[in-house]
């Protein structure tokens, strides 16, 4: 299913890049950006990729009869895109477009262009492919065929573009706006392809090695890692009365931490600095030894269904210290963090990345950005949330974020790397460390419960997230599965652990996504030494330096979370049981 397409209504010239718009690096400290101005070129030039299949079908219609510009475009902003046709031709944007007359972001549409026109759209451009795609049809045609979920459009294009899913063109959202598309098996015939080249530029001043080939877009991983580094700082810093460190450490709940008081301050500020007014501490349990026992979430009101909220979480709280792990590595290891850098600051980080670009965006829906007390104390905080959601509001989709960067693409460690109790080698050396992308609510391990999920899921990773090689969807038994799929370095699965803030939600039946990584099998989980230098180490092997490795999992992950939301404000997933 492409989910009826996404639909873009936003004005958007969004872009941390030299393109679009910039926002300075923040390392050590955190510095608020303004947007500029998209200034675009009008170049009316042919792609330099381009391939077609079937042109006598379709009257003879190739790539070369339609102009699109800037060529290069710019990856992972919502640009102006130019097009001029040569003939009459029906042209298929199967990526997220912007609508001119509201903002709402749309799950791709068509354009009709006669012989010497021209058109321009917003069109979100992939993020993490390097090449842009549209299909050529003739005129007034109702069907177009798309790709298979965990191919991507250029490996389409090379393998004949045999097609069984197509869509079909119905109307516009509203009068005036762009017409929408739906799923359906029938695929209306051959049709041309058109690929234009996408460039992702580089933050000025960041090289390869430190994380520069993710570092733009109106999100990326290194900004969420530069809120990861800021949230994690252990610099010794005297003056501090929570914890004695320039970050926002010992976040624990149900001790009486000052440090989660503390840190959830920062939240309230960076929502408020980002522009949300309506900010809550919900508190879902008050006793004098337990005071830290709230949420922190920010809410933005929906255009259209505003009794309708989307909700994207992770838990702020860390495992708290029972027992330090010792210093000395024969001794039984113990349980507890005062950072937690992996569990959970990175989904943390995620959560405000994807909270500031969204704000300027208008949605159909409610937004909730919540992050979660109490999950290392049984989910207690998204628990207590979703008991409290006033009767007239539906919960349309949840996204959650715990735990990420110690996987995918940090494999290969070289096997003469030990790991922190002294002795062995890193997991890496023997398998392989997937990047997990979990779906429910799932009742049966052999049957995918909930197709439209995981079929979006797989949609955006075989094309604009650029990981179709490394790509797999899991069904049944989950280890078994992922040999069988030679174990891929990205998984799609149901059939999953239901420990973390998801579960919540899935509780009232609503669809959740998921995104983590590694979990038991990191040395470091619940342990002393989760920090930003243990998880560097950890993903350094001899594809790329530590940081540039996790930057660019982060980026996977901050991207994910993006584009699901954007794709379900158009068209939320309901449960496929109701």
């Amino acid at each position: 299913m492409l989910l009826n397409f996404l639909q873009v209504s936003w004005m958007c010239r969004l872009a941390r890049t030299s393109g679009g718009f910039n926002k300075a690096s923040r390392m050590g400290e955190l510095m608020r950006r303004s947007p500029l101005p998209l200034l675009l070129v009008f170049l009316m030039l042919s792609a330099s990729i381009q391939g077609c299949f079937g042109n006598d079908d379709v009257g003879g219609l190739s790539a070369e009869d339609l102009g699109v510009s800037p060529d290069p475009l710019t990856a992972g902003i919502f640009q102006s895109v130019y097009f001029q046709a040569d003939r009459d031709m029906r042209v298929l944007i199967p990526y997220l477009v912007v609508q001119s007359d509201t903002g709402y972001v749309q799950n791709g549409t068509i354009l009709d262009l006669e012989k010497g026109a021209d058109a321009e759209i917003v069109i979100l451009i992939p993020p993490r492919a390097d090449y842009f795609a549209v299909l050529i049809g003739e005129s007034g045609r109702d069907f177009f065929p798309i790709r298979e979920g965990n191919v991507s459009w250029q490996s389409w294009s090379q393998g004949g573009m045999k097609a069984t899913r197509g869509v079909e063109i119905i109307e516009a959202e509203r009068e005036g706006g762009l017409p929408q598309l739906t799923n359906s098996s029938e695929v209306g015939g051959s049709v041309s392809i058109k690929l234009v080249d996408v460039e992702r530029p580089i933050a000025s001043g960041v090289s390869i090695e430190d994380g520069g080939a993710h570092s733009t877009g109106i999100v990326s991983g290194l900004e969420t890692f530069d809120m990861l580094s800021v949230i994690s700082d252990e610099t010794y810093d005297p003056f501090d009365t929570c914890d004695q460190a320039k970050g926002y450490l010992n976040r624990w709940a149900g001790t009486g931490s000052p440090g989660y008081e503390c840190g959830a301050d920062f939240l309230v500020q960076e929502f408020t600095e980002y522009g949300y007014e309506n900010i809550e501490r919900h508190r879902f349990q008050y006793i004098e030894a337990n005071p830290e026992a709230y949420n922190i979430c920010a809410y933005k009101e929906g255009y259209e269904y505003p009794d309708e909220w989307m909700v994207i979480g992770a838990h702020f709280d860390i495992a708290p210290i029972i027992a330090p792990t010792p210093v000395d590595q024969g001794a039984p290891r113990g349980y507890g963090t005062f950072v937690g850098a992996y569990d959970n600051t990175v989904g943390t980080s995620v959560v405000l990345n994807m909270a500031e670009a969204m704000f300027s965006i208008p949605t159909r829906r409610g937004i909730v950005f919540c992050l979660w007390s109490s999950e290392e104390g049984g989910k207690r905080g998204s628990i207590a949330w979703v008991e409290d959601v006033p009767d007239d509001i539906t919960i349309s989709n949840y996204i959650n974020i715990d735990m990420g960067g110690v996987n995918w693409p940090g494999n290969g460690t070289p096997s003469d790397r030990v790991g922190p109790d002294g002795g062995g080698s890193y997991p890496a050396s023997q398998e392989n460390w997937p990047f997990r992308v979990y779906i429910g609510p799932d009742t049966d391990e052999n049957t995918i419960n909930q197709p439209k999920m995981v079929y979006l899921a797989e949609w955006l990773a075989g094309d604009a997230l650029g990981v179709e090689e490394q790509l797999a969807v899991l069904n049944g038994e989950l280890k078994s599965a992922w040999a069988d799929s030679g174990e891929a370095g990205v998984i799609i699965n149901e059939a999953t652990t239901a420990r973390s803030d998801h579960a919540s939600f899935q509780a009232i039946d609503t669809v959740t996504v998921g995104f983590g990584g590694l979990v038991d099998g990191y040395d470091c989980y619940h342990q002393t030494c989760d920090t930003i230098d243990e998880m560097l180490y950890w993903m350094e092997n001899d594809y790329g330096t530590g940081q540039q490795n996790l930057i660019n999992s982060i980026d996977l992950m901050t991207w994910y979370g993006t584009m699901i939301f954007l794709h379900l404000d158009h068209q939320p997933i309901l449960n496929s049981y109701l």
